[in-house]
Parts: C-alpha cells; structure tokens; sequence
C-alpha cells in the first residue's frame, strides 16, 4: 500500500467519547487532539471546525473490503 494513501488513523484509535473505533482527529489549534467515532465526529466536528485541524477518514467505512488472493 502507498504510504501517502495509508489511513493515519488504525484499529487502535479509539474513540475519546464511546471507545468505539476512531475515524475522526480533530488536532486543536491549542494544542492536543480528540478522537472521534463516524458518530460522535458528526456531532462533535462543526463545533470543532474553526477551533482545530480535522482529519475525517469515516469514508473508509463505506469502502469495499480489500481482499488478499493467495498464491496457488
């Protein structure tokens, strides 16, 4: 996989509201950064809009799923 096309968040990006998968980092002007679920990101993210850099990778849930062919 191309690393500018890698996701930067993962598996183990979690959720700061629920714990759940992050898709969303929303990295404050300020300084710090919260993670988000598709879920709580749309809630969240408008509020955050001018306050932090946002990085929004929910489209990845709606993606196919790659599939690896095995090598007979």
């Amino acid at each position: 996989m191309n690393a500018a096309l890698a996701p930067s968040l993962t598996n183990a990006d979690r959720c700061d509201r629920c714990g759940a998968q992050a898709y969303v980092r929303a990295r404050l002007h300020a300084g710090g950064e919260l993670l988000f679920c598709a879920h709580h990101g749309r809630e969240h993210v408008p509020a955050l809009a001018d306050k932090a850099e946002i990085l929004d990778e929910s489209d990845r849930l709606t993606e196919p799923p790659v599939t690896s062919v095995a090598d007979d």
